[in-house]
């Protein structure tokens, strides 16, 4: 990667020797025996204003934190949870940090049913809006700041664009970001990348047979039952269930390099050229991207993997460093 923009930055992340290919990369974090370690939690539910309402998933700290302490919120990625890898590591890391940190769910992920015939997609931010803006207004609440992964890390992103100047956050970064659904879809439906999206449309399936029948699905059931990629599944689900007239509509305005350049909130976006879950037509120009935004992009690290090193039994991983390095002193600041 070269390039002589300021806002995009080479990664300093190196896949050690047994871990360099992407799908390796990607894979791993899912084994069992990797990050066993889950910090303790208790769940709080959030009403939203429309009447639904989801999970909050608080972590217990160490010890008693003072009110000031800084608050991390975490957003999981497509079909995931606090128990993901990637949201287990970073919420250690704040814990041993002496932060205060959740993950916000997002409706009907976890082992939460919301109440209303609707779920979550890509560009679904009122939650987040609300959420963050409830915690502000809490006298036990300090600096907060946000981290986004994969479809959290693209709700993220479009939150902080249409949020600009308002946005109580300090700091943010959001992680492996299918800033273009339409480069993501396709990319996804290619190659060994299909495994990835037979197994997230399959789960993806299970969840709306949970939630809706053939009579209560305010979809085209049969059709939705039939989709084999993404696409389809957007055109077919996501889309009539959230509003947008198809997949298009649904992709063009929610994908989150459309709105890059309105941030106004200091924001970190890594990304890796060799992630199977898209290309790197998805890295956009510097010129997409506001003076707020660093764009760090690795040669390596696969979907949230970033496996840096260790050993296949006790592996280290490079992202909740770095998040908590760029995080860190801008939630010293002083109040904005």
């Amino acid at each position: 990667m070269e390039t002589t923009d300021k806002r995009i930055i080479r990664s300093r992340f190196a896949p050690p020797r047994w871990l360099k290919h992407r799908h390796l990369q990607t894979i791993f974090p899912s084994l069992p025996w990797i990050a066993r370690r889950h910090p303790p939690t208790r769940r709080e539910i959030l009403e939203l204003p429309d009447g639904d309402a989801t999970a909050v998933d608080w972590v217990e700290p160490l010890v008693e934190l003072p009110r000031a302490a800084p608050l991390l919120v975490i957003l999981h990625g497509l079909e995931s949870s606090a128990r993901s890898t990637y949201a287990r590591t970073l919420m250690l890391a704040a814990r041993d940090r002496g932060w205060h940190c959740c993950v916000l769910n997002f409706r009907d992920c976890g082992d939460y049913s919301n109440r209303l015939p609707r779920r979550y997609h890509a560009g679904e931010t009122n939650d987040v809006r609300y959420f963050l803006n409830e915690l502000s207004r809490r006298d036990s609440v300090g600096p907060i700041a946000a981290v986004g992964y994969s479809l959290g890390g693209n709700v993220l992103l479009k939150y902080l664009g249409e949020a600009a100047g308002t946005s109580p956050l300090r700091a943010a970064a959001a992680v492996c970001v299918p800033l273009s659904l339409h480069v993501c879809a396709e990319a996804i439906d290619s190659g060994f990348s299909k495994v990835y999206q037979y197994y997230l449309i399959k789960r993806m399936k299970n969840a709306l047979q949970r939630k809706f029948n053939r009579h209560t699905a305010a979809f085209d059931w049969e059709r939705a039952m039939r989709a084999r990629t993404f696409a389809e599944f957007d055109d077919a689900v996501t889309a009539p269930l959230h509003g947008f007239t198809g997949r298009d509509d649904y992709y063009d305005r929610c994908s989150s390099v459309g709105f890059l350049k309105s941030i106004e909130t200091p924001t970190l976006i890594i990304n890796a050229l060799d992630d199977p879950f898209m290309t790197p037509a998805v890295i956009p120009h510097g010129d997409r991207l506001s003076e707020a935004v660093t764009l760090e992009v690795s040669e390596n690290g696969g979907h949230v993997g970033f496996i840096e090193g260790g050993s296949p039994i006790r592996p280290s991983f490079y992202l909740p460093r770095r998040i908590i390095e760029f995080l860190e002193p801008r939630m010293a600041m002083p109040g904005m």
